[in-house]
């Protein structure tokens, strides 16, 4: 099989394409060419192609296609994914991802990767890039921070991801507030009290949409409890 990214855009180009691409992929508003390729080829596609060198995933990562790049972060993705995969082969993949941030113009790139990607790489290791992305000036590397906190969480480490929930809490970008409010709830899944916490200690800053995310898995009781108290102080 050739493993290239040649290969997989030629792959992704046999696939039947929406009359409209724009329209199926709506979300997207970057300044890539969209195919209109359907999510489902795409994400078996990248599985097929899992092998696929670092250095020509960098080159999907270069294209001026959008399903390319969401192509190439799903490969990173399905390699992380391997249960025995050595440090360096991580750090790899980290490197390659950070390396190549301004080519991710989307929230569903972040999404794909950064957890496994970033987040998994950096369970050992001081969390100190997280909190320099969490500073950026650019949307998706502020996204990137929390969202790779999604991995910290799951392992029952929410320390960071309090501490960037609440660096971020007065973002400017929806965007960002949305992240935020998964990272939230996720933490109240692992440790409710301190979700309850934060919230409390906060109530008055948490952007609606955040607080949405947030509670909603909470009991009812508490959830009300708190969105009071959020709104008493808004």
């Amino acid at each position: 099989m050739d493993l290239t990214a040649n290969a997989f855009l030629e792959a992704l180009r046999a696939f039947p394409r929406s009359e409209d691409p724009a329209a199926t992929h709506k979300h997207y508003k970057g300044a890539a060419e969209v195919l209109g390729v359907r999510m489902k080829h795409l994400f078996d596609t990248a599985k097929r192609f899992t092998d696929m060198p670092l250095g020509e995933v960098a080159k999907l990562l270069d294209e001026p296609v959008y399903e390319a790049r969401l192509g190439a972060v799903s490969i990173l993705d399905f390699k992380a994914r391997r249960k025995r995969l050595a440090d360096e082969e991580r750090r790899e993949l980290y490197e390659l991802y950070m390396g190549r941030h301004h080519r991710l113009d989307s929230w569903d790139f972040v999404d794909r990767a950064a957890p496994r990607v970033v987040g998994r790489y950096l369970l050992d290791k001081p969390r100190d890039p997280l909190y320099e992305l969490a500073r950026s000036s650019d949307t998706w590397e502020r996204r990137t921070a929390v969202t790779a906190s999604f991995w910290l969480i799951r392992q029952g480490d929410v320390d960071d991801a309090l501490n960037l929930a609440e660096l971020l809490l007065r973002d400017e970008e929806p965007l960002v507030h949305t992240s935020v409010g998964v990272a939230l709830r996720e933490i109240g899944q692992v440790d409710r009290d301190r979700l309850a916490a934060f919230l409390r200690e906060h109530a008055g800053e948490v952007p609606a949409i955040t607080f949405r995310y947030a509670a909603e898995k909470l009991p009812a009781a508490l959830r009300e409890e708190l969105r009071a108290a959020n709104a008493r102080r808004t």
